[in-house]
């Protein structure tokens, strides 16, 4: 069995995360070996208590991760969790393979589903309920005797309370007289509400006298509030996943349930110092699973502590904690100041002082810039989304001329249709710079792409700062036309230098326009982050 790490929290409350198990079955995600390893130690370095790893013997990759968990991770916080079935009906426990496999894992600690449902008792595992009882009695007291500290998950609890409350009460009694150190009490569909869980597991609490835990589904968009209430309510084990990954639309969020208890309910569950960690960790593993980060999650997201309402930015101004329900470093997150057409004075000088500019002092200034913004919004730019063309914008104003690096002679893209079916993507760039005339063509997999490569092309020799971009992202939304004029391109390019990632934007009334301001911008934001000072 594997060396358990000295808990650093009480054993008092756990903080269980199941992304590896639960939080895999999420449609898009499929992880490798090396991926649940990653993610792993991203985990135990957030410091949850218990990592669920898998289902040892069900498949070669779990069996697989944790031979390689033992040797290759050494975990500071957190204990490796095997999951698996209690016995299968009729067959002894001592000769049930993939309970031989969970003491094959060496996983120090076991978590066990059980059926506390009594139709699906009858209906799926087709045996009795006094057989089920058995089962979970037999299961829980043998792996105990092995040495292992060991989990129930109740599947279908809530459901199966609802239906035969005296028989899901007697699964959680029999398990937690086995030995069982946490009942787990699971909302597998996803259905139950706040109020409705928080009566279960109180009454269940009273009549059982088990220590009891909460594994909910986000089927009602109430997987955070329920484990939560479920807390009020007595349960001190928390079953979650980094960003609600998992079947269907999910499973309880583990970075949400996380900052409520610390810094909502005064509960600490990480050790000390991990709750800055949140952000890092929370988008860590959207990385390994390769899906990107909602902006919007709570606390984590980008937009979590974003301000754009004019009025918001008049408060904030005065005091940030008039809008913001924490201090958004606490989670390791921080406050974005957005611009757009709704954007007042505040909100520019606001802007201004995260980007480095005293504005305070200076209302002409400010007012021409309100004005720029509100006056190029409503020609279809968005600086919300485009901080770094927002910035050169700003510059523009404060330093009384554009922030320019070369001078656009002219630029074209060809796009050639082959008899074959194939195309062939062309662009030539004639530019100034630093009193050279530079031209330069070059191909690409889109007209885009060709362009920027042409410009890259022409610009590196002078700007060798340039090699070092990657253009990262690239969006285009058509945008319906205004008195009665045709339709016009909004195009956003997403860029990075590898240090960091900016945002800049382009319209015109074709792509490709709209993607050559969008890249000028990319460029010129590039430069300015590289320390190069603009041509005179």
């Amino acid at each position: 069995m594997t060396d358990v790490p000295e808990p650093s929290l009480s054993d008092a409350f756990h903080v269980f995360d199941t992304t590896l198990r639960d939080g895999a079955q999420r449609e898009g995600i499929n992880l490798t070996v090396a991926d649940k390893l990653t993610i792993a130690r991203h985990l135990d370095d957030y410091g949850v208590g218990f990592i669920e790893g898998g289902w040892p013997g069900a498949n070669p990759r779990d069996t697989e991760f944790f031979q390689r968990a033992r040797a290759e991770i050494d975990f500071k916080h957190a204990q490796l969790v095997a999951f698996g079935a209690t016995r299968k009906a009729g067959v002894r426990v001592e000769d049930d393979p993939q309970v031989t496999a969970l003491l094959e894992s060496e996983a120090p600690v076991v978590t066990l589903v059980a059926k506390s449902h009594v139709r699906h008792v009858e209906l799926a595992l087709r045996t009795t309920p006094e057989e089920n009882l058995a089962m979970v009695r037999d299961t829980v007291a043998y792996l105990r005797a092995q040495g292992r500290r060991v989990f129930l998950d109740c599947e279908h609890f809530f459901d199966g309370y609802a239906l035969d409350p005296a028989y899901a009460k007697e699964v959680v009694r029999t398990a937690s007289e086995a030995g069982a150190d946490v009942v787990v009490l699971c909302d597998t569909n996803g259905g139950m509400l706040p109020a409705q869980v928080s009566a279960v597991v109180r009454t269940v609490l009273a009549d059982t006298g088990a220590r009891l835990g909460i594994h909910a589904q986000d089927d009602t968009g109430c997987a955070v509030a329920n484990t939560l209430a479920a807390v009020d309510a007595g349960a001190t084990h928390v079953q979650c996943t980094a960003n609600g990954y998992g079947e269907r639309v999910g499973n309880s969020n583990l970075f949400p349930v996380v900052a409520a208890l610390e810094l909502k309910y005064g509960r600490r569950v990480l050790p000390p110092g991990k709750l800055a960690e949140t952000t890092r960790i929370s988008h860590a593993v959207a990385e390994v699973v390769n899906l990107t980060p909602s902006t919007h999650q709570p606390y984590v997201g980008v937009s979590a502590f974003a301000h754009k309402a004019g009025l918001h930015a008049s408060a904030i101004k005065v005091d940030p904690d008039l809008y913001q329900h924490i201090d958004p470093a606490l989670v390791g997150n921080s406050m974005r100041m957005l611009v757009s057409d709704m954007a007042g004075r505040a909100s520019i000088e606001l802007k201004g002082k995260e980007l480095g500019f005293d504005l305070s002092g200076d209302r002409e200034l400010v007012g021409r810039v309100v004005a720029r913004v509100k006056e190029r919004e409503l020609a279809g730019y968005t600086y919300e989304a485009a901080d770094a063309s927002f910035e050169l914008l700003l510059r523009e104003e404060v330093e009384g001329r554009p922030r320019r690096y070369f001078e656009v002679e002219s630029w074209r893209a060809i796009v050639e249709d082959r008899p074959d079916g194939t195309h062939a993507n062309e662009a030539t760039v004639k530019l100034w710079a630093k009193g050279e005339r530079l031209v330069a063509t070059a191909e690409g997999n889109g007209p885009v792409h060709a362009l920027d490569r042409a410009l890259r092309v022409a610009l590196e020799r002078i700007y060798p700062q340039l090699a070092g971009l990657e253009l990262v992202d690239y969006k285009v939304r058509i945008l319906e036309g205004r008195l009665g004029t045709g339709s016009t391109t909004r195009v956003l390019v997403s860029t990075s230098d590898g240090q960091g990632e900016w945002s800049t934007v382009g319209v015109a009334e074709n792509v490709i326009a709209a993607s050559w301001q969008a890249l000028d911008d990319a460029y010129a934001y590039g430069l300015l982050r590289a320390g190069v000072e603009p041509q005179e």
